[in-house]
């Protein structure tokens, strides 16, 4: 049997912003775990056929989480996320960019800024995502990349992922 989980993905044009909630079967401390954690961000943060690999996280306030989105070939995709503000399993905010292996911010593509919520849902959790583009054009152009279907096949991973884990 399937479950219908919430999944929303709403672009404002006005804001330039994507809303993004979804709900998952467990509880807010295992998914909040599930985001901060990069043991755990490994195994789910990336749409298949990707994998993710950690260069190295910080996970509190000032720090980061530099990481690549690698293709079955070996092809990296590398990320630098700085986490500014740190309310344990509530919320949490960064700032999100494409980068080299280095982490040298690649400033011809798009930055944006995250706000990613947990609530409670019944016996589930709902996850918030926020995101801030910096211009219409930036929003226009993550869409065009294909962020809504990397986000729900991502978020599949991540239900996978939950049903391990749940005891």
């Amino acid at each position: 049997m399937k479950h219908l989980l919430q999944f929303d993905f709403l672009a404002d044009k006005e804001k330039n912003t994507l809303t993004i909630r979804r709900e998952f079967m467990a509880n807010r401390q295992l998914v909040w775990d599930c985001y901060t954690k990069s043991d755990l961000l490994d195994r789910w943060f990336a749409p298949k056929p990707f994998t993710t690999k950690t260069k190295s996280m910080e996970f509190r306030e000032g720090g980061h989480w530099h990481y690549a989105m690698v293709e079955p070939d070996g092809k990296e995709y590398w990320s630098w996320v700085g986490y500014h503000k740190i309310n344990p399993i509530d919320s949490y905010t960064s700032s999100d960019a494409f980068c080299n292996e280095k982490g040298e911010i690649n400033t011809d593509l798009p930055q944006a800024e995250w706000v990613v919520s947990f609530t409670d849902k019944n016996e589930n959790t709902l996850v918030e995502t926020i995101v801030t583009y910096q211009s219409l054009a930036d929003l226009e152009t993550i869409i065009e990349m294909g962020m809504e279907q990397g986000m729900m096949a991502t978020l599949e991973k991540l239900d996978e992922l939950l049903l391990t884990l749940n005891p």
